[in-house]
């Protein structure tokens, strides 16, 4: 199936979610990129929403860098924060 980009769905219509998992390098952005010039679909990646929340030295950014600099994984509860904060807006 084709996605014609230039019609939009009504915001009542089902809408489908594809979740990549994977570890680094596996191709999760590279099948990402695909799919947004073949289909249409929007990408979301935690990877650069905690990156941004770094930079932008936000709460939640700087005790997510405090993780990283122990050589921790930043909690899911935070991730998870972030996420929703950037569908927010």
């Amino acid at each position: 199936m084709t996605m014609n980009p230039n019609i939009q769905a009504p915001i009542s219509q089902n809408r489908m979610h594809v979740i990549l998992f994977g570890p680094p390098g596996s191709g999760k952005g590279t099948q990402s990129k695909h799919l947004v010039r073949t289909y249409g679909f929007v990408h979301v990646s935690t990877g650069d929403i905690l990156r941004d929340e770094i930079r932008a030295k936000t709460e939640l950014g700087k005790v997510a860098e405090g993780f990283m600099r122990e050589g921790r994984l930043v909690p899911d509860s935070y991730i998870g924060v972030m996420v929703k904060k950037n569908f927010m807006n």
